[in-house]
């Protein structure tokens, strides 16, 4: 026997809110992504349920927990973000998310077309627009070269800036330090794909060049 508050259109919104968490999901999953099919589940479903509990338990309490599902939902978006070194990884996973979280909180007031519509746009932008990336880091890509120089002399950087000008990459210094008789440098490339992979390994085996590690 159900409680007098809790009907079939909380079972509509449990069992929406289940699909769309799975839906959203599956695409992280097969993706391999560190927050997948069950987390995606559980955010869609924990926002869609908050929210219900918000309206029964009155107008006061709306504004409060919503603000609080979208605190809580910053928290473990945080978690999936890993900065290392010059690169940071995990802000699409972090996203997802976050934008999963609303979609729970729409289904939880009843806008179950929104919803469904939501759904589509989300695994639009991440199936489609994922292809589109690939496709424009195969005419433009940027890549970040941490290079450690076998000496300290600023004539190998030249040489270096001068064969990345020859392969028609364009080239930022980000950082340039010295630790004894070693010179370290930091340099962002950017430039057709190609190009750049084929500057990649020419560099490992430039004889001023010690060690080179790519971000």
């Amino acid at each position: 026997m159900f409680d007098s508050d809790f009907n079939h259109i909380d079972l509509i919104k449990i069992a929406v809110s289940v699909m769309c968490g799975s839906v959203i999901g599956f695409e992280r999953e097969y993706k391999n992504k560190s927050a997948g099919l069950r987390t995606m589940i559980l955010i869609c479903l924990g926002a869609t349920v908050f929210t219900m509990v918000s309206q029964k338990a009155g107008e006061m309490s709306d504004d409060r927990i919503a603000a609080n599902i979208i605190t809580g939902i910053g928290f473990i978006g945080a978690g999936v973000i890993f900065k290392d070194g010059l690169s940071i990884s995990g802000l699409t996973t972090a996203s997802v998310i976050w934008v999963t979280a609303s979609l729970g909180m729409a289904i939880g007031i009843g806008h179950f077309t929104m919803s469904l519509i939501l759904t589509g746009l989300i695994i639009l932008v991440l199936s489609l627009f994922s292809w589109l990336e690939m496709l424009m880091d195969f005419f433009y890509t940027r890549k970040v070269f941490n290079i450690t120089f076998k000496d300290d002399c600023i004539t190998s950087l030249v040489d270096l800036e001068a064969l990345i000008a020859g392969h028609h990459l364009k080239y930022k210094r980000l950082k340039l330090t010295k630790h004894g008789s070693k010179m370290h440098a930091v340099m962002e490339v950017s430039g057709r794909k190609k190009l750049l992979n084929k500057f990649n390994e020419q560099v490992v085996e430039l004889h001023f060049v010690q060690d080179v590690l790519l971000t």
